[in-house]
This record gives structure tokens, sequence and C-alpha cells, in this order.
């Protein structure tokens, strides 16, 4: 075993993991202590021993100083470090000298989640040299998909209203926490509500559509949203919101597209549905006139799509990296750690509906096998077998000295 080191978690998903993961580090000797910034987070910590965090994120910084010192903290656990609650942690830990170690979904999924020191996304450490990439992964082995496990819409959303069914005592015991996300739980449901039960009408004309549009073979490109709310888009692109990048998309396919070349546009399977995509879809086909050039999806098989499409263009979403192991060209309007030469199209927008490189399919391999190797972690957050799994992987990359990542640097 490591040496004995002192972690500090913050905030986690809504669900056990964070628990979980707790108390198995404690077994392994290491000293463990919570913070929890709202009644969800106390809630899913259960009787463990915690200190409450009930201040404005303003006066964080001197907090966490005085708890660095107290307990003599050498790293610190958080999911996200976009949120506001974070912000402070990440700065600190570093001038602190304290391992950040950051959770986040996986960017191969489903089987994966993202484990990396002092920052995720846009703030990863991994390098932007496809060089490097072939390099390191010639010596690592294929990983495949990992180990699989069953895990439900279910019970991710059963973990998230009880989560945030907690949140009716914040106004008493947290009066001050503000959530990092732009919409309220209650308002998220409630598009849920709306949205979910309408799928299933969805889903046939959207298999339809997909299946003419193959057994025609109409050239197409697709366009798979994002969540608007989601720190991708938020923190790590140019764009306010996907209203702005469908906008920016479209004008540049109506301008620079062949003529006889669709769009096809699918909503994220997460989406809450408190946007009317089609309804601004419809209107700026009509002002860009793109009217019948365009497909709107709510469902479908993406990866049915990916392996018929033209080219996929994304912000940032993980979707780019299934399309990159697809062998589909791809271009990113921001830079996720794939935005790399040789994988994706390096010039402009305008320029991707002409000219369309395939991807070089062995830098993929390597780059995949890289970053699995580096920041993966096969597990999930939610169902019981995919949080046992996680645990139990995430301690080789929590308690050695070097992360793997720091080891091939």
């Amino acid at each position: 075993m490591s040496q004995s080191r002192s972690f500090l978690l913050l905030q986690g998903v809504c669900s056990p993991f964070f628990a979980r993961l707790a108390d198995q580090l404690k077994a392994d000797g290491h000293r463990v202590f919570k913070l929890n910034f709202n009644a969800g987070d106390w809630a899913y910590w259960g009787v463990r021993p915690a200190c409450n965090y009930r201040g404005p994120v303003s006066e964080l910084r001197d907090f966490l100083d005085h708890k660095y010192r107290q307990y003599g903290i050498t790293d610190q656990i958080l999911f996200g470090d976009r949120r506001p609650v974070h912000r402070s942690a990440v700065d600190r830990g570093e001038a602190c000298g304290i391992r950040t170690h950051v959770f986040e979904e996986g960017y191969f999924r489903p089987y994966w989640i993202t484990l990396e020191r002092e920052g995720v996304n846009g703030h990863s450490l991994l390098p932007r040299d496809p060089d490097w990439f072939r390099e390191v992964g010639m010596q690592l082995p294929d990983y495949g998909d990992g180990q699989p496990f069953q895990s439900s819409f279910k019970i991710r959303a059963a973990h998230d209203v009880a989560y945030h069914s907690a949140g009716f005592w914040n106004p008493l015991f947290f009066p001050r926490y503000r959530s990092h996300a732009p919409v309220i739980a209650p308002i998220e449901y409630f598009g849920f509500a709306f949205r979910l039960p309408m799928l299933r009408f969805h889903k046939l004309r959207d298999n339809a559509l997909i299946n003419n549009l193959i057994s025609s073979s109409t050239p197409f490109f697709l366009l798979p949203l994002q969540l608007g709310s989601d720190a991708q888009i938020l923190d790590h692109s140019r764009f306010e919101d996907m209203a702005e990048v469908i906008e920016f998309v479209m004008e540049s396919f109506a301008q620079y597209a062949p003529m006889d070349a669709r769009l096809v546009i699918k909503n994220h399977p997460l989406d809450m549905g408190l946007v009317n995509h089609q309804k601004l879809i419809r209107s700026l086909s009509e002002r860009f006139d793109l009217c019948g050039r365009i497909d709107y999806l709510e469902t479908g098989n993406l990866e049915a799509l990916l392996n018929h499409a033209q080219g996929t263009v994304t912000v940032n979403s993980t979707v780019g990296s299934l399309s990159l192991g697809l062998n589909c060209p791809t271009i990113t309007l921001s830079d996720p750690i794939y935005n790399l030469p040789g994988l994706t199209f390096q010039g402009r927008l305008d320029d991707f509906w002409v000219e369309r490189p395939l991807p070089d399919s062995e830098l993929f391999r390597r780059f995949r096998n890289t970053v699995i190797h580096t920041t993966q972690v096969n597990g999930g957050f939610y169902c019981c077998d995919g949080i046992a799994l996680a645990v139990k992987n995430s301690l080789c990359m929590l308690e050695p000295e070097y992360s793997p990542l720091e080891k091939l640097l």
C-alpha cells in the first residue's frame, strides 16, 4: 500500500459513489475528511463525520486554507472542476501543493469515467501533440470497452431526485448555497416529464428518417447537440448556448455545403426539453433558404448515423471521439482533448463541407489507449456494480505518488 495520506472530499455526483470511495480509502489506511455544501451532500454522506460549509462562495478560500492546515490535507477529490464551489479549491490546492483529483463523466462511454489530476476537459494535462500519442500509445495495450455493467437511466434519475429532494432543507441548514446548475431541479424534472414520454412517438419517425437516408445513399452531415448547461459549452467554448451553435453551423452549411447534402441535427439524450430546438431550426431554415435540407432527430441510432455520415460537426462532445473511432471525418468548434492534427479537421468549418480528410485510424487507436491508460477508470457513478468497479479501479490512480499520466510525462 502507498504511504498514508489525508484526503478531503468536496462535492461529488448525485449518488453514493463518494461515500463508497471514502470507505475504501479509510480501509486502506488513509485519513478522509468531507466538506458538505448542501443537504444533498449531507444526505448521501450519511452518518460519516463531515464538516458543513454554510458561508458564501466568496469566503470559501479562507475556509479551505483553515481546513487544509487543520487536517493536514495532502489530496482533495471533487467532481467537476468548474463548479463555483470547486474553483477556489482547485486554485488554492495548487498554490498549497495539494494534489487535486477531478472526477468527470468519461471521455469514452459508457463503461469509463474520467479521473485526472488538476483538471479535466479544457484543463486536462494531456499533451496536445499527436507525435507524443503516437510514441506513447505504441507501448500500451488495447483497452477495448472495459468491463460492462447495467446502469439504467431510471437509477440515475432516482439518485438525482433523492439528492435534490434533500435540498428542501437547504434554506434552513445551508441558506447561502447556490447550485452550479442554471436551471433548478423542479423545472428540470418538469421538462423531462414532458419530453421523455414523447420519445416513443419520435422513435418511429426518427428511425424511418435514418433508414431512408442510409438506403437512398443521401449524403448528409451530422451535428449532435450538447447540453447547453454543461461546462463544455459554458466554460470550454466560445458559444453561449446550443442555439448559437445551431445558427453558426446552419449558416456555414447554407453557404458552403454541396447542394445535394443534408444536415442532420440530433438532440442530446439527456436534454430537458425546455428549449424548442425544432422551432429554432425551422426559423433558421427559412432564413438561410435551407428548407428541405435539414433533418431534426430527437432519438435514433447514433452509431448508424456516424457510419454513413459524410462528416461530424461538434463543439467538444464525446461524440467526436466516437466519430473518430468509426473513421468519420470530424471537426470541432472548440478545443477538446481529441482535437489533434491527424484526427480532426484543422481548417475552417466553411471548408470542412468539401475537404473532409479521414482521421488517421492508427493515431486514433494509440490516442484512445493512451487516454484510457492515463485518465479513465472502468466503472460508473450510479448503479451498484458500476460504483463498485469505479471505487476499486480509482485507487490505483488516487493512491500512488504519481498518476499514470505523470509517469509517462
